[in-house]
Formats: C-alpha cells, sequence, structure tokens
C-alpha cells in the first residue's frame, strides 16, 4: 500500500493539469516539500502520461468516495509492474552510456581497470597512493554523462572524509590510484557505482556516473594501531580422583 500511495503522490506532483498556487505558509511548504521528497524517490520509474493519468484518476476517485474500478488484488501485481519499469530503464540507462564509456576510454591518458572504471588523472600528486583500509579526505565533483551534477563536496566548500574500503567499488580501486595532492576522474559504470537499484531519486539505477576527485590526505589508517589478537592460553588443571560414594 505504501508503494502505491509514492507512485500516487509522484503522478500528482508530476501532473501539470493539477498545478497548485504557490505555497505560502509553512504548513503549505511543509506539505510541498513532503511532495517534492516523495517525488524525487519515485521519478526514476519515468511514468508516461498515459499511466499518470490512471493513477491520478484512481487517486482522484478514491477521495471522493466513488467504488473501486480495481479490487484489491491489484496491491500485489504493483510491485511485477514496478520492477518491470525498472528493468526498462536501467536497460535504458546502461544502452544511452555506452558511446559515452567508450569515448572516455579513448581520452588522452586513460586507463581502463580491471572492474570496467576508467581513470583519466587530471592532476599528478607528489604524496603517497591510500591503500584500501585508509581513511582519506577529498574533494569531489560527481555528475551525470550529460555534466547534470548529482553530489560535489567542491561546490559545498567542504571536503569528504570516509573509509576508502566503505564506499562505492568505482573509488574504492579508482582513489587507490591517485597520489595525495592528485586529481583524478573516474568513470563508473553502474556495476561499479549503485547498480540497478540506484540511490535514492537521486542517482537512476544503471547510471554511468563521473566523479572527478582530488586526493588531499591520507588520515590515519585505524586497523594499524590494533593490537594483534593474542592467543588465549589456557589454564592447566590437575585432574582430581573422584570420591568414592560413601556407604549408607
Amino acid at each position: 500500500m505504501n508503494k502505491i500511495l509514492l507512485a500516487v503522490f509522484a503522478c500528482l506532483i508530476a501532473g501539470s493539469a493539477l498545478a497548485a498556487d504557490k505555497p505560502m505558509t509553512e504548513d503549505q511548504k511543509t506539505l510541498y516539500f513532503l511532495g517534492q521528497a516523495v517525488s524525487s524517490k519515485i521519478k526514476q520509474f519515468e511514468f508516461s502520461p498515459d499511466e499518470t493519468k490512471y493513477i491520478i484518476q484512481g487517486f482522484s476517485e478514491a477521495l471522493s468516495g466513488e467504488k473501486s474500478k480495481a479490487d484489491e488484488t491489484y496491491g500485489m501485481k504493483l510491485n511485477a509492474y514496478l520492477a518491470k519499469k525498472q528493468e526498462a530503464v536501467v536497460a535504458k540507462q546502461k544502452d544511452a552510456a555506452k558511446p559515452f564509456l567508450d569515448k572516455m576510454a579513448k581520452e588522452k591518458g586513460a586507463e581502463k581497470l580491471q572492474s570496467g572504471v576508467i581513470y583519466i588523472p587530471v592532476k599528478q600528486g607528489t604524496g603517497p597512493m591510500p591503500k584500501a583500509s585508509d581513511m582519506v579526505k577529498v574533494h569531489y565533483h560527481g555528475t551525470f554523462p550529460d555534466g547534470k551534477v548529482f553530489d560535489s563536496s567542491v561546490d559545498r566548500g567542504t571536503p569528504a572524509e570516509f573509509p576508502l574500503g566503505g564506499v562505492i567499488p568505482c573509488w574504492t580501486e579508482g582513489v587507490q590510484k591517485i597520489k595525495v595532492g592528485g586529481k583524478a576522474r573516474l568513470v563508473c559504470p553502474s556495476d561499479t557505482a549503485y547498480g540497478d537499484q540506484g540511490a535514492g531519486g537521486a542517482i537512476p539505477g544503471g547510471a554511468t556516473l563521473v566523479f572527478e576527485v582530488e586526493l588531499l590526505e591520507i588520515m590515519k589508517d585505524k586497523t594499524a594501531d590494533m593490537p594483534a589478537a593474542q592467543p588465549v592460553k589456557a589454564k592447566k588443571t590437575e585432574a582430581k580422583p573422584a570420591k568414592k560414594a560413601e556407604k549408607k
């Protein structure tokens, strides 16, 4: 049922015919934000105008108390329908990315790594390179192949710190090739980024991502100072003879 409501909200927001007045009060702005938040998580399904029409109809008739034209069994069919839509979106994203990936692999200095990540040096650093177990401090600028920005520490003005082994595979593999002070462009096929599921509403399933990453610092490897595990010594105990049962 929650998924049905989410889909309805998304389509309501997408429907220009239902455009409301500009929110003015705090409550109106809060409700407007709710609509925006829900829409951002659902727009990945790319509902067509025809699909949107029927979802809005169902929502409107339910609000007015009209008898439903579809019984509750269609609630179970919804998951399969959305899964089918998601598969189509993923296939579309991957097909669209192929020419871009081929082009980036031919860029000057480009290196295609084992996972399929394309590593393109931008500026050579002079410091050491991190290990997967290291914490790193970086600045990054993330875009889709069309140049649209989806996330950027550069734009926020605040570097990011994270364990290199705890991020998407593209970063774990690619950032290890950057020396401190250096900068590189990482072109991440979807399998090395957020896969077929995507990330929230910001990154659709199957999306290829591009990151320009500057390695500012290698933080302390927290595992380095952990004491080595010591074997547990068993205490020696002398076997004692069993007591004879007393005769009653």
